[in-house]
Formats: C-alpha cells, sequence, structure tokens
C-alpha cells in the first residue's frame, strides 16, 4: 500500500504491506513536525525566529541543537564541504533534516514491527533492513521523466540520496564561490538516509576532490554525472549496474 503527501517542498511516498495503513498517520505526523521547527519558509517556524534573532541558539529545543550539533559533526567529517552555514551566515538545517525525517519514519515503523517498508522523500530512498531487497531509480539530470540507472538496495545498502543542481538550480552554497558546480548530479548509496544525503551534498558542494575523499574514506557506492554528462562510479555501484541489467 502507497501513500503520497507533501513536505518540505516535495513529494513524500510511503510503501507499507497491507494491515499497516494505520502507521500511515504517524508518518505524516513525523514529516509535519520537522518541517514546522526547521522550515525557514516558515517565519513562525523554531529555526526561523533564530534566523532573525528572535529566539537565542541557546534557547533553542533540544531538538534543534541536535540535528545542529548533528551536522557540525558532518561538517568536521567532511572537513567542511558539508555545512550547516549559509554564506550569510544563517543557520540552514535543509541539508539535514529530511534524511533525518526519513530516519525517523524509517525507525517508526520498524518499532512498531511492520516486516518491509519504503520512505521515499523527493527520490531519497530508505527501505526495510527486514524486508526484501528493493530495485529503485535514479532519475536522468538530463531528461527527468527517463532513469540514468537503477540499483538495489538492501543488505548494506538501505539508502540511497540524490543532490545536485538538475532538479532545483545551484542552491548547495560552497564556502562562498558562486562558479558552477563540477558534478550537476551525486547520488550515494549507504547503509543509512543521513550518512547517504550528507555525503552527496558534500561531493557537490567539494567536486573531484570531495568525491576521492568520501570513496576512500566511507564504505558507500556513488555515481555522479558531471556538466559535460561524463559518469563516474564508485567499483561496487558499478557492480550493482552489472547485476541489474543482468537480471
Amino acid at each position: 500500500m502507497r501513500h503520497t503527501f507533501e513536505t518540505m517542498g516535495t513529494v513524500a511516498s510511503t510503501e507499507v504491506p497491507q494491515g499497516w495503513s494505520s502507521e500511515l498517520g504517524a508518518i505524516v505526523a513525523i514529516f509535519a513536525e520537522i518541517e514546522q521547527r526547521f522550515s525557514l519558509y516558515r517565519p513562525d517556524s523554531e529555526l526561523s525566529r533564530i534566523a532573525c534573532g528572535n529566539l537565542a541558539l541557546a534557547g533553542a529545543s533540544i531538538e534543534l541543537l541536535a540535528s545542529y550539533s548533528r551536522a557540525l559533526e558532518w561538517r568536521s567529517t567532511t572537513s567542511g564541504f558539508f555545512s550547516p552555514h549559509r554564506p550569510d551566515g544563517v543557520i540552514d538545517l535543509n541539508g539535514i533534516v529530511k534524511a533525518e525525517a526519513i530516519e525517523r519514519a524509517g525507525a517508526h515503523l520498524q518499532a512498531v514491527g511492520c516486516p518491509s517498508w519504503s520512505v521515499n522523500v523527493g527520490g531519497d530512498i530508505l527501505v526495510s533492513p527486514t524486508g526484501e531487497a528493493q530495485l529503485v531509480g535514479i532519475v536522468d539530470p538530463v531528461d527527468s521523466s527517463a532513469l540514468l540507472c537503477s540499483i538495489t538496495l538492501g543488505g548494506s545498502r538501505l539508502a540511497l540520496a540524490t543532490s545536485g543542481s538538475a532538479q532545483r538550480g545551484d542552491h548547495i552554497w560552497r564556502g562562498g564561490s558562486t562558479e558552477p558546480t563540477h558534478f550537476v548530479q551525486v547520488s550515494v548509496a549507504a547503509r543509512d538516509i543521513v550518512t547517504a544525503d550528507v555525503l552527496a551534498t558534500a561531493i557537490v558542494a567539494g567536486g573531484p576532490e570531495a568525491l576521492d575523499d568520501v570513496a576512500g574514506r566511507w564504505d558507500v557506492d556513488v555515481i555522479t554525472v558531471d556538466r559535460s554528462g561524463a559518469l563516474r562510479a564508485t567499483p561496487g555501484l558499478l557492480r550493482s549496474l552489472v547485476t541489474n541489467t543482468a537480471a
């Protein structure tokens, strides 16, 4: 059973087996709560009030401080390629809270015993660790109605996230640089959705240097598309593509 709803400026899709539809309301509520707290498009959100100076960061909720702290840890771990700070100094947690919402939704479904599920928000996908492996598509950055390729999620690769300028234009800040990004699209498959999403953003921001760093230090699979249309993929993702093509 699939349920779709709008959240965070995109469309979310949750799939659960028949008999588990009663959990869908809880999933929608998770996303609504996180959007209400972190959206900079809502003037009354907690993060908007911090951005405009109506609320001191020291007075923020435990939930907001936890996400901010997590984002700072990722900034350090990725040598600054991922950052929760916009060039104008505003704290912007969009780079992590969507993945955290997906993570919470998956944790809820797992906690209630749902045997198989998937949560897809704008192409960022997390699947159940207890369900069957799932074949998922990566959109072609040149033609959003077509697929660039398909990979299998399961085992040590439960999450897939895609970042870039193909769908939303250049929206990822890079240390004040205004030059177009080297990669127009980066997809990362990982064990968890936060790692996949953060590292996809870091590679877009950092270009080939960040790609080499991520591929060398994290257990992830990556496929990139640069501005000339050239593809680069890590060995694990190439094996996945060969397997899916042969199936």
